[in-house]
């Protein structure tokens, strides 16, 4: 794992950091969401969800330098299992960061929150994601026939997942 990678929870003063990236067409693609948000919105969320443990934000650090944004949705501690999702801001894209990023997410998954099982949802014309999410450990689990309206058509997805067993064994 590249050093000097690391992640913290996201604070107030990452909230420009995130907008940036929130309104940005070609990242927003990827997020199956259109590239709309204010900063009071995006403000408006995060305090209201500083008490749901279902749900976890970190920013991705290179050293000093923010380059991306790391999300935990839908935390189930009885079962032991969460959804992914990760943004990685442009400027720093195409330089392995997801890869690690990706790592760092399962790791703390698996050992720190305990989880047995980590998903996500990704289009299948995005080869370049799921390339790294199969080098990580994740598998396909299953698809989704016209499931995300993204430049225009609809696009088929896969749900992606890894148990822990199987990305420890791997490590």
């Amino acid at each position: 794992m590249r050093d000097n990678l690391h992640i913290r929870p996201v604070e107030k003063e990452d909230l420009e950091f995130i907008h940036k990236m929130r309104i940005n067409p070609d990242v927003m693609d990827y997020w199956f969401s259109e590239p709309y948000t204010t900063l009071e919105k995006l403000k408006k969320n995060y305090e209201q969800q500083q008490d749901n443990e279902a749900f976890r934000q970190f920013i991705l650090y290179h050293s000093n330098e923010r380059i991306g944004y790391l999300g935990l949705y839908g935390i189930n501690f009885r079962h032991r299992f969460a959804q992914f999702a990760i943004m990685i801001d442009p400027d720093h894209q195409g330089k392995g960061y997801a890869t690690d990023a990706t790592k760092l997410m399962a790791d703390y998954c698996f050992n720190q929150l305990n989880l047995h099982k980590l998903s996500l949802q990704v289009i299948k014309v995005n080869e370049k994601a799921i390339h790294i999410y199969k080098k990580v450990g994740f598998w396909v689990e299953g698809e989704q026939k016209n499931h995300y309206f993204v430049n225009g058509s609809y696009q088929d997805a896969y749900t992606m997942s890894v148990l822990r067993e199987e990305y420890v064994n791997q490590q």
